[in-house]
């Protein structure tokens, strides 16, 4: 009996997906709920898991075709795996001789290895394997064919496998490969073209001492993990503190603008930029302004986690009232962040830096980090902008005012 391997319900903010990988190929066994093949969104990557056991049958969805949200992928044979069992039984009895003859000898390569080995008309029997137990990997693939002087031409495919593999033209020491956009990097890109055709977008720029903040976290930081059980304290929680004080006090910068009107939120709902390997995503700290220094800690922790092992739900990811990145991560002293419509503001923090300021009339070395906030100039007055990063300012260099409400 086969059994319609379908595309997950996709939200109404995702209008299609596109296969990224098959997982299995036709003819292998399948366990109920394994991972078979990714479907990348602009958003995230789902997981469709097997429905039952079996074996894959027929691919009616290759690696890189769009499908629509419920579109059948494939199948599965169910009780396939039961009846191929037996079979391989006699073929384990056979003489050595014949399990040679029967293709023994074949190098052992990952499925897309072995579909962009042909596709460039590379003999996998001269490519050594980096990975696991010897086995060839498409990354082993793709530098053999970098290092092939001339190749004959490649064998006919369909077009969207074509477009889903990279084309690697090699030219003596010189070489040039050629990849699809990610659906997530084109939409990357789509929202920041956007943002900056459609808003009249400025930035304002200030400065922070961290003395204060870094003296809190060094003297507390212990304690602080040995309370909130493994909670690490950092200095995100701070920001995210002192902005959504901030956000009641100018709730313009917490709102945004929809047709002729403007909505005024009554909650911040902070995304905080994370970077992963397939791009930046920016999940969402729901009631951020009800949140605890240590459940906003932990709520970063978690989102890091799942952006690193692609596990994001587009639940997750969407909304938002304000958004703060920090490029001071990656060692970034200053930057003009882009705004992520439909909000009205981004907050961009950036590296410490012990540099000599006038305090009091002497020169001291102090932790400063540059600040930059970056807003929609039709709903944020100038005025209201530099006020509501001195704010966030004045809060940092002054914990105690978090406390105090002043």
């Amino acid at each position: 009996m086969a059994i319609e391997i379908k595309a997950p319900t996709f939200p109404e903010s995702v209008a299609d997906g596109t296969v990224a990988t098959w997982h299995k190929k036709p003819g292998d066994a399948v366990k109920r709920d394994e991972l078979i093949v990714d479907i990348e969104t602009d958003k995230v990557v789902l997981e469709v898991l097997a429905t039952a056991d079996g074996v894959l049958g027929d691919i009616v969805k290759g690696e890189g075709d769009t499908v629509l949200s419920d579109e059948v992928l494939g199948s599965i044979v169910e009780g396939g795996a039961a009846a191929a069992a037996p079979a391989a039984a006699p073929a384990a009895a056979a003489p050595a001789a014949a399990a040679a003859d029967a293709g023994e000898d074949d190098p052992v390569a990952a499925p897309a290895a072995r579909k962009l080995a042909e596709e460039n008309g590379i003999d996998l029997a001269t490519v050594a394997g980096t990975g696991k137990g010897g086995r060839i990997t498409k990354e082993d693939v793709v530098a053999a064919v970098a290092n092939k002087k001339s190749a004959p031409a490649p064998a006919a495919k369909p077009a969207a496998a074509a477009a889903a593999a990279p084309v690697v033209v090699a030219a003596g020491d010189r070489t040039e490969k050629r990849v699809p956009m990610t659906r997530l990097r084109a939409k990357i890109a789509e929202r920041l073209v956007e943002a900056q055709s459609s808003m009249a977008m400025l930035t304002t720029f200030n400065e922070v001492d961290m003395t204060e903040v870094m003296a809190l976290r060094s003297k507390y930081k212990d304690l602080f993990e040995k309370t909130h059980n493994g909670v690490r304290l950092g200095f995100m929680s701070f920001f995210v503190k002192a902005a959504t004080e901030a956000l009641k006090r100018f709730p313009a910068v917490n709102a945004s603008i929809d047709g002729n009107d403007i909505v005024y939120h009554g909650y911040a709902d902070v995304g905080v930029a994370v970077s992963s390997d397939r791009g930046l995503v920016v999940p969402v700290l729901r009631n951020a302004e009800s949140m605890s220094l240590a459940e906003i800690e932990n709520g970063i922790a978690t989102f890091g986690k799942k952006a690193r092992d692609g596990k994001l739900a587009i639940e997750e990811m969407t909304g938002g009232t304000f958004t703060i990145t920090n490029g001071g991560t990656f060692g970034s002293m200053m930057s003009t962040p882009i705004v992520n419509p439909p909000q009205a503001a981004i907050l961009g923090m950036h590296n410490i830096i012990q540099r000599p300021m006038a305090i009091n009339g002497q020169v001291v070395i102090r932790p400063m980090m540059y600040l930059a906030l970056s807003y929609d100039h039709r709903l944020i007055d100038g005025k209201e902008a530099v006020t509501f990063l001195v704010t966030i300012k004045n809060l940092l260099e002054d914990p105690s005012r978090l406390l105090l409400d002043i």
